[in-house]
């Protein structure tokens, strides 16, 4: 597959990222929201997002927080 595919589910606020096509042989948690699904090579073919809606919206909010304290790991420029 090219071109991943995007899919949400209103109902349980879930959404869904397919990869690429093949059958999932095994999945992985890597976070309490996040599910890694993975083919017979081992290969990341979907990811799962639970509760995304909050999960989505606390990641870029964490990002962008982190980017304006630059925790970032940048040298602040200095006031002039």
């Amino acid at each position: 597959m090219s071109n991943p595919q995007l899919r949400y589910f209103e109902q349980g606020d879930v959404l869904h990222l397919m990869i690429a096509e093949g059958k999932e042989i095994q999945s992985v948690e890597i976070n309490p929201h996040v599910t890694l699904e993975l083919n017979e090579g081992g290969d990341v073919i979907g990811i799962e997002i639970l509760d995304a809606t909050r999960f989505i919206r606390d990641f870029v909010l964490e990002s962008a927080q982190a980017k304006m304290l630059n925790l970032d790991g940048r040298i602040p420029h200095e006031a002039s």
